[in-house]
């Protein structure tokens, strides 16, 4: 499959399987430090986007033969709000979801834009990064392109909170030295409270990364929540969960699947069944996936050659 990929259990959503409306490259107007994509040079649009029909095709075959996950999550090697036909997309996926939640994962750059906060209130959650509420350290840590300013982001937030009924969570990642500030972190914590969202989750670099940035630690992240006192903050570290469904899926969708978001073995007895974890061992003797070190964690990737 090219657009569908997953599961991928998430430490927020729970079981998701992931929308890819820019499967061949990244396409992002930010190029973060953190990345797990890559670095990649910002662009302002997606281009030579898929036609939704194709994706809607693979999904409906994924679901059929995979069942239906917690979550849909319309996301990208990139910004999922450049897609041009993200209206289209949603208003399918939200016909053949049944219980399913759809969910995006965006960085926020366009929620000043009426006609984008129009489009998300047919998601049921909405996911927006925010990790720095001053200019400055806001390009240093998102590495925007020109043209993007944090004080219009935060506005945007501010009037889609008042907009949107569904859950809309904000994420911030915090990278050692570039927006671990008291100062950032304060003038986080105030406009965080205008926002309002339903769910605030703290995070750091965990796997690995676009550029030479270092994690903060659990209890660092612990304190840093003290700050957000009054917001239902949740401050995400690595569990385990013995509950999920496990299933199988082709080598193909393996390299797919890895190449967008790296698993650690954790994650593969997790996620998989036993055909399929036999198969990612075998994928490594042949050279198809390699173990990366990132923070102290082994992530399995494909190797260079696919």
């Amino acid at each position: 499959m090219k657009y569908i990929f997953g599961p991928v259990l998430s430490r927020r959503f729970g079981k998701s399987i992931g929308v890819d409306v820019s499967p061949d490259k990244k396409q992002c107007n930010f190029d973060c430090l953190y990345c797990e994509v890559g670095k990649e040079k910002t662009v302002p649009q997606i281009e030579n986007p898929p036609q939704v029909k194709e994706i809607i095709s693979e999904l409906e075959d994924f679901l059929k033969t995979s069942g239906y996950p917690d979550v849909i999550t319309v996301t990208a090697s990139g910004e999922p709000t450049l897609y041009p036909f993200l209206d289209q997309l949603i208003s399918s996926i939200n016909r053949i979801k049944k219980d399913s939640k759809t969910l995006i994962l965006s960085n926020g750059s366009t929620i000043n834009k009426p006609e984008v906060r129009e489009v998300l209130k047919k998601f049921d959650i909405v996911k927006l990064s925010l990790d720095a509420a001053d200019q400055r350290t806001f390009k240093k840590i998102n590495r925007v392109i020109d043209g993007i300013h944090v004080n219009e982001i935060i506005k945007g937030m501010e009037s889609f909170r008042n907009e949107f009924k569904g859950q809309l969570v904000v994420e911030v990642l915090f990278v050692r030295g570039v927006n671990d500030s008291i100062e950032n972190i304060k003038r986080l914590s105030e406009v965080l409270r205008e926002i309002k969202p339903d769910r605030l989750d703290i995070g750091t670099v965990d796997r690995p990364p676009a550029y030479m940035v270092n994690p903060l630690t659990d209890r660092e992240l612990l304190e840093i929540a003290q700050h957000f006192k009054g917001i239902n903050t949740n401050v995400i570290t690595r569990g385990k969960d013995s509950t999920i469904e496990k299933i199988d899926i082709s080598e193909k969708q393996i390299i797919q699947t890895f190449r967008r978001r790296p698993y650690t073995y954790q994650d593969i007895q997790t996620v998989f069944g036993e055909e399929t974890i036999i198969r990612i061992k075998q994928m490594i003797k042949e050279g198809k996936l390699e173990e990366n070190l990132s923070n102290n964690e082994i992530f399995i990737t494909p190797s260079v050659t696919n």
